[in-house]
């Protein structure tokens, strides 16, 4: 299979103290008053023993106060104010632009919450020269295990999603969702995490390039990180780090669930050919149809799977990372 679609299991680990290269720490925030708070609060005990670093807080045109809670914490955050909400891979890009080359950069949902000590972690086992990004475990609010690892989607793992549901697929082995305990207890190389809180490594800064803002929302991740595997650089995930997450409302909304479902179809497109493409918008058909009487969000799937995609602005990035 080839490199970039899926990985070995890689176990080794890295000796000696983090790094003392600046740590830029960006949080891309859009309507997040209720959350930031929190954050921002952890963010002190959370990177104790991290070495140097700088907060970056990108707002994507808030309505709400979080460009305020921002700029009167006491983290001392850089707060750059977007002229509009240009989306998640916008906004880490212009964070980007204020860190120097080689900064590791640790990106932040602001529904995450550190616990002490939790980035040192990170940070050490990204001197692993053949190291790209490295992911914590990922705690729910209630303190069980959130399923935060995936494997490559597949035509595959799409059908089985929409005959069986995500759920049993996952709890199987036939999903993109890996929920295995066992998965969980050790650390190793994976497919991609998502992108809730990611550590890039300055090396896959400097080798990968912007982050795709094409994607506007959701599956930029995916993309990412698949440009870092496919730059023979490691996506690797750390149990011993935990963070805390409050976890998004897609589910809930038929406007997010069509940007998702919109972006997983042109994620999977670029890689694969058009029959392909076709059979794997069918299986999203399949998944919206079986279940379009659960929910609008439900119906969002089946339509923006048998409707064109919107054009978006091209961005050009090369294949192998290089």
């Amino acid at each position: 299979m080839d490199k970039c679609m899926s990985v070995s299991e890689h176990t080794g680990q890295t000796s000696g103290l983090a790094s003392q290269a600046l740590l830029g720490v960006v949080i891309v925030t859009y309507n997040s008053a209720d959350v930031l708070p929190d954050l921002l609060n952890s963010l002190a005990a959370g990177l104790e023993g991290a070495g140097p670093y700088k907060v970056v807080v990108v707002d994507n045109k808030s309505s709400d106060r979080s460009v305020a809670i921002a700029q009167a914490h006491s983290i001392g955050a850089l707060v750059i104010r977007n002229s509009s909400n240009a989306g998640y891979a916008a906004g880490i890009n212009l964070a980007a632009t204020t860190l120097p080359a080689d900064a590791n950069m640790l990106i932040l949902n602001p529904d995450i919450r550190l616990l002490p000590g939790s980035v040192e972690k990170l940070v050490e086992r990204a001197t692993g020269e053949s190291i790209g990004v490295v992911v914590p475990l990922i705690l729910n609010a209630d303190g069980s295990r959130a399923n935060s690892l995936r494997r490559e989607p597949t035509l595959s793992t799409t059908w089985w999603q929409a005959l069986l549901g995500p759920t049993l697929a996952s709890r199987i082995g036939l999903g993109e969702m890996i929920t295995a305990k066992s998965a969980y207890d050790r650390g190793r190389s994976i497919d991609w995490a998502t992108g809730a809180i990611l550590l890039v490594a300055a090396r896959a800064r400097r080798r990968i390039g912007d982050w795709d803002e094409s994607f506007f929302l959701y599956s930029e991740e995916v993309d990412y990180q698949r440009r870092v595997r496919c730059a023979e650089l490691q996506i690797v995930f750390v149990p011993e780090a935990q963070v805390f997450h409050a976890g998004g409302d897609y589910k809930q909304s038929s406007a997010l669930t069509s940007i998702m479902t919109s972006n997983q179809i042109r994620y999977f497109s670029r890689h694969h050919g058009t029959v392909s493409t076709a059979m794997f918008r069918g299986a999203l058909a399949t998944f919206g149809l079986l279940r379009a009487w659960r929910s609008g969000a439900h119906r969002a799937v089946l339509k923006v799977a048998l409707s064109p995609l919107r054009p978006v602005r091209t961005y050009v990035y090369a294949e192998s990372g290089k």
